[in-house]
């Protein structure tokens, strides 16, 4: 995101909304500064607080892209369940007719290894039933699923007309 707003100045806006749980995490990774340096940030105090889903309605914006997702946020949305900031900002933003662009972290069945703040690889496992959610959330209207960080660069030219 940092080389797309160098690469589109003004042009392009990014907001940031971070979950609760986001917002850890992005101390942990020591990016929570680094965050700060684009057009906006926020963290959730709620489903409705920071008031994204109303400006997402509103064309405030032209997409919402929630990336990484968890299981637990690609889970919810499959099934409807708009109870926390991205998640109600997701399916308000479709139901305004606004594109949601998700990246779940939990998108094909089998073994990942991801790396922690320390350093230290930690090896999990992709559950079917969270791979199953993120194909459903991928036949729903209005969402369309990635796999890989790199593609929000073609996601953000997209939308910006090339």
């Amino acid at each position: 995101m940092e080389e797309l707003k160098a690469r589109w100045g003004g042009s392009l806006e990014v907001h940031v909304y971070l979950s609760k749980a986001g917002a850890q995490v992005a101390k942990y990774y020591g990016l929570d500064e680094r965050l700060r340096a684009f057009d906006s940030l926020h963290t959730e105090k709620d489903a409705n607080t920071p008031f994204l889903a109303g400006q997402l309605q509103l064309g405030r914006f032209k997409a919402l892209l929630v990336a990484p997702a968890t299981g637990n946020t690609v889970a919810k949305l499959a099934a409807g369940i708009a109870d926390t900031l991205v998640t109600n900002a997701a399916i308000q933003a479709v139901k305004g007719f606004v594109d949601v662009f998700v990246m779940p972290v939990d998108l094909h069945e089998g073994e990942v290894e991801t790396t922690l703040p320390s350093g230290r690889t930690l090896r999990l496992r992709v559950r079917r039933e969270d791979a199953e959610n993120a194909r459903r959330l991928a036949a729903m209207e209005g969402f369309h699923v990635f796999g890989e960080p790199r593609e929000i660069r073609g996601v953000v030219e997209g939308l910006m007309g090339g």
